[in-house]
C-alpha cells in the first residue's frame, strides 16, 4: 500500500513539474511573441512530420535490436516482434510512471520469452551506458564543431557551477557520496557472508547476480559490430528526426545541419529530467536555439512541434504493441495453459 502510495505521488510530482513547465514556457512569452508562437505553430509544414514518426520509428527498432543482441550473448534468443513490443510498451509506461517502463519492459520479455529479468536489468544497465557515452560524444562533437556558439555558453556554465566559491563544498559532498557508497558496499558484502542461509538475503544475491550476468553479457558479444552500428544507428536518427524538423517551420528552417548536435544535446537532457521530456523538452531546445539567434517564440514552437511526434508515436505505436502482443504469443500462452507449471 505504501509503495503504491509513493509511487502515485512521484507521479503526481513529476506531471505537476511537466505541466507548470508547459505553463511557464508559454506564459514567459511577451503578447508579440506568444502571436508569432500560434503563427509560427498556424503555418508549420506538419507533412515533414511523416519522416521524422518512421526515422524514429527505426530508432526504436533498432534499439530493440540492439537488445536482442545482447540477450543472444546470454544464450536466450527472444523474438524480434516481443522484444519490438516490450521497448516501446517500457516507453510508453514511462509516461505514466517515471522509470517504470525500465522494469516492465524486462517482465515482459520474462513473461512471454521465458528470460529471467534479473538477467535482463543488467543487459538494460548497459544499454544505458553506452547511451551516456553516445550523449557524452554528441557534447564533444558540439564543442569542437560549434566552439564559436556553444564554447561560450560551456564556459560561462563551467565557471558558474565549478569555479564558483562553492567549488570546495562541492569536493566534501562527492567525498560523503563516494565513502558512503564504499560503506554500503562493504555492509552488504558482510551480511551476504553472515547471513547467506536466510531465504531473503539469498534471493537478494541470486537477483545481483543475475544483473552481474546480465552486464557481463557485453563480453560475451558474438555480433561487436552489430551491436556498434545499431548504438550509432540509433543517435543517427535521433540527429536526422531533430534536423528534419527544423524546417517544419521557416524560421528554423535556416539553421545549419551542425546546429544539431547541441540541439540534440540539450534536448537529451532534458528527456533525462522528466518523463519523457514533458514541458521541459520544448523550453531545452528553444535554449539551445536561441545560440543560434532564433527568437523564443520560434523555438518554443519547433521544440513543442519535435517533443509532438515523438509523444504521438509512442502514444500510438505502444498502444497497438500493448494490444497485439497477447496475440503474437497465443499459442505459447495456449500451451503453458495446457501444462502449467
Amino acid at each position: 500500500m505504501h509503495k503504491r502510495l509513493y509511487a502515485i505521488l512521484q507521479y503526481l510530482i513529476f506531471l505537476g513539474l511537466g505541466i507548470f513547465l508547459v505553463w511557464w514556457s508559454i506564459h514567459k512569452l511577451s503578447e508579440s511573441d506568444y502571436f508569432e508562437f500560434i503563427n509560427s505553430l498556424n503555418q508549420a509544414n506538419y507533412y515533414l512530420l511523416i519522416p521524422v514518426f518512421f526515422i524514429l520509428l527505426a530508432s526504436h527498432l533498432s534499439r530493440a535490436m540492439r537488445w536482442k543482441i545482447l540477450m543472444e550473448s546470454m544464450h536466450y534468443k527472444p523474438k524480434l516482434s516481443n522484444t519490438f513490443c516490450a521497448v516501446m510498451i517500457g516507453y510508453l509506461a514511462n509516461f505514466a510512471f517515471p522509470r517504470l517502463g525500465e522494469v516492465l519492459k524486462c517482465t515482459i520479455l520474462g513473461k512471454y520469452e521465458k528470460v529471467p529479468p534479473d538477467k535482463l536489468v543488467g543487459t538494460i544497465l548497459i544499454e544505458r551506458a553506452v547511451d551516456l557515452m553516445s550523449f557524452f560524444i554528441i557534447i564533444l562533437i558540439s564543442l569542437l564543431t560549434q566552439a564559436d556558439v556553444v564554447g561560450v555558453y560551456t564556459k560561462q556554465f563551467f565557471e558558474k557551477y565549478f569555479l564558483a566559491k562553492t567549488t570546495g563544498t562541492l569536493a566534501i559532498q562527492i567525498a560523503l557520496i563516494l565513502l558512503l557508497i564504499l560503506v554500503i558496499f562493504f555492509l552488504v558484502k558482510i551480511i551476504f557472508k553472515r547471513f547467506h542461509h536466510i531465504k531473503m538475503v539469498l534471493k537478494i544475491k541470486n537477483i545481483l547476480k543475475g544483473i552481474v550476468l546480465g552486464l557481463q553479457s557485453v563480453k560475451n558479444l558474438k555480433n561487436k559490430r552489430q551491436f556498434i552500428f545499431h548504438s550509432v544507428f540509433i543517435w543517427t536518427c535521433y540527429m536526422a528526426g531533430t534536423y528534419l524538423g527544423f524546417h517544419a517551420i521557416k524560421e528554423t528552417s535556416v539553421l545549419p545541419v551542425l546546429s544539431t548536435f547541441p540541439v540534440l544535446a540539450f534536448g537529451s537532457i532534458a528527456t533525462m529530467i522528466t518523463p519523457g521530456g514533458i514541458g521541459l523538452y520544448p523550453v531545452f531546445i528553444m535554449e539551445a536555439m536561441t545560440l543560434y539567434s532564433i527568437p523564443e517564440s520560434f523555438g518554443t514552437a519547433s521544440g513543442w512541434l519535435q517533443w509532438s511526434a515523438q509523444f504521438f508515436l509512442i502514444l500510438i505505436v505502444g498502444f497497438i504493441c500493448l494490444l497485439v502482443l497477447p496475440y503474437l504469443n497465443k499459442s505459447k500462452n495456449e500451451i503453458s495453459q495446457q501444462h502449467p507449471s
